[in-house]
């Protein structure tokens, strides 16, 4: 019997592949974008030293988003760590779409960070 991989393993093996080459430093730290069936994370990761330096997600009670899983969620939530990024001095950025299609909320997270002032 045939059996179908899973979405998730097929992402995390697409993920890994991309990992090897994109890398975050201090000056250029990594926008890693995660995605759930009802919420949407993103985080700036420098990985010379393995830590989080600036997140945000739907869950945030500061952002007060009642629908997490739609594209104005992914919005707000690319606004807000473009927003919390620049007040610790970081402008330009490295985008990981973490193994995810470059397409609906994933793209709406990266233009919105562009919009608020990220370069990558």
């Amino acid at each position: 019997m045939i059996t179908k991989p899973s979405k998730n393993e097929t992402r995390q093996r697409r993920h890994a592949r991309v990992r090897r080459t994109i890398v975050g430093t201090a000056q250029r730290p990594r926008l890693n974008v995660f995605r759930s069936n009802k919420h949407v994370y993103a985080q700036l990761i420098d990985d010379d030293k393995g830590i989080t330096l600036v997140s945000a997600s739907t869950v945030d009670k500061e952002l007060a988003i009642e629908q997490g899983s739609n594209v104005e969620a992914a919005k707000q939530v690319g606004k807000a760590v473009a927003e919390r990024a620049q007040e610790k001095g970081y402008k330009s950025v490295v985008f990981d779409r973490g193994g995810y299609l470059y397409h609906g909320r994933i793209q709406a997270l990266a233009e919105a960070a562009r919009e608020a002032g990220l370069e990558f």
